[in-house]
C-alpha cells in the first residue's frame, strides 16, 4: 500500500512556522493559505489545525516569534558595549541586524493591520523587547550620559532611527551593504545622541507637567507597535 502523507513532524509547529516564513517571502503575509503551507511542509492540508485555528493566529506566532529573535539579537549585540550608552547604540545595532537577517519576520511584525499583531503571544512579546531598549536608555540615563528626563521620548527616538533604517535597507532602498547598514546604525545612533551636556535638561520635568504627560502615555509603556506594539 502506497505510503500516505504525513499528518506531523518531530516538531509540527515549528516546521509549519518555518514554511510560513518562507511563503510569505513569496507571497507576502496576506496572500497565502494555510493549505499552501502544509503543502510546503509535507503535511496534510489539515495538519496546520492542530497549532493554529487560523492563518491569523500563524502569523501572530511567526510575529511571536520574530520579537524572541530580535530580543536575543539586541541582547547579544549590546553585550559587547562596555558603557551604558554604547550599549544602547549596540542595541540599535542589534534591531537593523535581525531585521537584515529576518526580514519577512520583520514584515510580519510590523506591517500587519491591526487585529492580527494585537493579541497575546505577539504583543507581550513586544512589550518584552521594547523593555530592552527602555533598560538601555535609563541606564544610560542613571550613568549620567543621557538627559535625566522622561526617557520614553528618547527611546521613541532611538527605536525611530533604527527601525527607519531598517525599512529602508530591506527594502533595497539603502545603498549600503550588510556590514556596512550596521556601521552605518552605530554612526546614526552616536550622532542622535552626542548632545553637549550644557544642553542638557537640568531637571526633570516639572511635577505638573509630568502628570500630565503620565496621563498621556499612560498604556504605552508596550510602546505603539514594538507590541503593534520595539
Amino acid at each position: 500500500m502506497p505510503r500516505s502523507q504525513p499528518y506531523h513532524h518531530a516538531n509540527l509547529r515549528q516546521v509549519l512556522l518555518d514554511a510560513a516564513v518562507a511563503r510569505i517571502g513569496e507571497v507576502g503575509p496576506r496572500a497565502f493559505t494555510l493549505r499552501e503551507v502544509a503543502r510546503r511542509a509535507d503535511v496534510s492540508h489539515n495538519a496546520p489545525y492542530r497549532h493554529f485555528a487560523s492563518k491569523d493566529e500563524l502569523l501572530v506566532s511567526v510575529a511571536a516569534e520574530g520579537f524572541d529573535r530580535l530580543i536575543a539579537s539586541m541582547r547579544k549585540s549590546m553585550a559587547r558595549g562596555k558603557s551604558p550608552r554604547e550599549r544602547l547604540e549596540l542595541c540599535g545595532c542589534g534591531y537593523v541586524d535581525f531585521a537584515l537577517r529576518w526580514p519577512h519576520h520583520f514584515l510580519v511584525m510590523f506591517d500587519l493591520p491591526r487585529p492580527a499583531n494585537d493579541c497575546e503571544p505577539s504583543h507581550a512579546a513586544g512589550e518584552n523587547a521594547f523593555a530592552v531598549l527602555l533598560e538601555c536608555v535609563t541606564a544610560a540615563q542613571a550613568a549620567g550620559e543621557l538627559p535625566a528626563s522622561d526617557p520614553l521620548p528618547l527611546a521613541w527616538t532611538a527605536w525611530a532611527l533604527v527601525h527607519g533604517i531598517a525599512k529602508l535597507a530591506i527594502g533595497g532602498n539603502l545603498p549600503l551593504s550588510a556590514r556596512a547598514t550596521i556601521a552605518f546604525t552605530r554612526h546614526a545612533s552616536q550622532t542622535i545622541f552626542r548632545v553637549p551636556p550644557a544642553t542638557h535638561p537640568a531637571q526633570p520635568l516639572r511635577k505638573s507637567s509630568q502628570a500630565a504627560k503620565d496621563e498621556k502615555i499612560k498604556g504605552a509603556r508596550a510602546s505603539p507597535r514594538f507590541s503593534r506594539s520595539l
